[in-house]
């Protein structure tokens, strides 16, 4: 076991049972720097590292035996199920909320099958993309690089866009573009998608991190214990094609699978990452030239030109946990001139029809960009003097995008397949959780819903809400 090996499995215990890694010292050697003197290249008898070992053994964190470290339920791989089978995942689903399962507050946000198939048979990450393509005509970048925030990755599909755009734009510059994502499934569809992005740019370089809000744009934990546990990893990818590239990338399966786990609280039902990561990847040819970009642990900047925040929190989550733990942060990472756009949905469109049609007072949509912008401006109280807060009138702030159909398809005979994506981007949308859908779908009432608001409409459309933050130049 090599020093590294030790200190994972030091903090991996210090975790699990809430102790201080000074505690932790002193409780098993003696030694209350035990932690430090190893991190910084300090070697062991094998005598201490047969007395850690018994400590752990003697101190068990969950259950007999040396701890080691939970798994906890990993998301399930995408796949569109049939109908039958949504209706019987969704049954199980509340059934599991009544029993107390540990994921009785499960986020519909999270739940793979209905995420992809809404992503997949809608526009809005192209809409999104977009729109927020727009801004960079208002950003003003500064040397070294044009640096970028997406503060919600998903699958990738914006992110890449939108590095798309900006190599459009500043074909020239160096960029330094950070996402935040903390479902291990997103994060490899997402990395499928750089490959040519090095390619075409040769230099950029692109961190991925599972770290929140509060952290994620400096790349810094605050939590002693969490950044003891730190994984930092770079990949300076080797060659000079988007083949090369993707074959490097696809090699980082193993790691993510080791290192990129989440599970559930228990106390909030929100994800949470087991360990924080740092995933850095740039050109090893491009070093030299990317060195002043390339982060550092401990002496990442924020300073961005664009933060960009798609559907960042839960609809029905509560105003100030949308400004203080969520766009505060966020806004707060801006450089001199540079600008956040936060995306959410809007409602007042086909989709919310169907759901009001099977829930009549059902409204999840209950703060806009204008009470929002309000409780972050007192949120960041005299912060926020530097910053212009814009709303924007509904022609600019709002835009709409759409469910892919053939025009065969909306007709007096609608498919199943048709009605079931359909009502599947509309209970999305809403964030309708599992656990109401059960004596819905149990009836059929939401296929005679879905049927009659297609018909009339012709089809099926969403409107989201965007809003700016942007950063004066000083």
């Amino acid at each position: 076991m090599n020093a590294q090996q030790l200190l994972q499995e030091i903090a991996d215990y210090c975790r699990q049972t809430g102790l201080a890694e000074s505690t932790f010292g002193r409780r098993a050697v003696n030694d209350g720097k035990l932690a430090a003197r190893l991190r910084n290249g300090g070697r062991i008898t094998t005598d201490t590292l047969d007395r850690i070992h018994n400590f752990m053994a003697a101190n068990p964190a969950y259950g007999q035996g040396r701890p080691t470290i939970i798994e906890r339920p990993r998301e399930p791989r995408a796949a569109a199920a049939p109908p039958p089978a949504f209706a019987a995942a969704a049954a199980m689903s509340a059934a599991a909320a009544k029993s107390g399962d540990p994921q009785r507050n499960f986020r519909f946000f999270d739940n793979r099958q209905k995420y992809l198939l809404f992503v997949n048979t809608c526009s809005e990450k192209w809409e999104v993309a977009s729109r927020i393509a727009d801004e960079l005509a208002h950003i003003h970048p500064r040397p070294p690089a044009v640096r970028v925030f997406d503060a919600g990755v998903g699958d990738g599909s914006v992110l890449v866009r939108v590095l798309r755009a900006m190599h459009d734009r500043f074909a020239h510059m160096p960029f330094y573009a950070v996402g935040k994502e903390i479902s291990l499934e997103d994060v490899r569809l997402t990395l499928q998608k750089t490959a040519d992005r090095f390619f075409e740019h040769p230099a950029t370089v692109l961190v991925l991190t599972n770290l929140a809000y509060a952290d994620a744009p400096w790349l810094h934990v605050k939590s002693l214990n969490a950044a003891s546990s730190l994984v930092w990893h770079e990949l300076p990818l080797i060659g000079n094609s988007a083949h090369r590239f993707e074959q490097q990338i696809i090699d980082l399966e193993s790691f993510l699978a080791t290192n990129w786990k989440a599970g559930v609280s228990a106390r909030t039902g929100n994800p949470i990452y087991e360990r924080p990561v740092v995933l850095v990847i740039y050109r090893d040819d491009h070093r030299f030239l990317l060195d002043p970009i390339i982060p550092k642990p401990g002496g990442a900047l924020a300073d961005y030109d664009l933060v960009m925040a798609s559907q960042p929190y839960r609809a029905r989550a509560s105003l100030e946990f949308k400004a203080s733990r969520v766009i505060g942060p966020l806004a707060r990472a801006l450089g001199p001139g540079g600008r956040l756009i936060a995306i959410h949905s809007h409602g007042h469109d086909p989709g919310m029809e169907i759901i009001q049609r099977v829930w009549p007072d059902d409204d999840p949509f209950i703060h806009d960009r204008h009470q929002i912008l309000k409780a972050v401006k007192h949120e960041l109280g005299a912060a926020g003097r530097d910053l212009n807060f814009n709303a924007y009138a509904d022609n600019r702030s709002l835009f709409k995008y759409v469910m892919h159909t053939l025009p065969s398809e909306i007709s007096d005979s609608i498919g199943t397949s048709t009605l079931f994506a359909a009502w599947n981007a509309a209970i999305y949308v809403a964030q309708v959780e599992d656990d109401r859908l059960a004596d819905v779908v149990a009836d059929g009432r939401y296929l005679d819903a879905t049927r009659a608001v297609l018909r009339e409409r012709g089809g099926l459309w969403f409107f989201d809400e965007s809003y700016v933050i942007s950063k004066r130049r000083g």
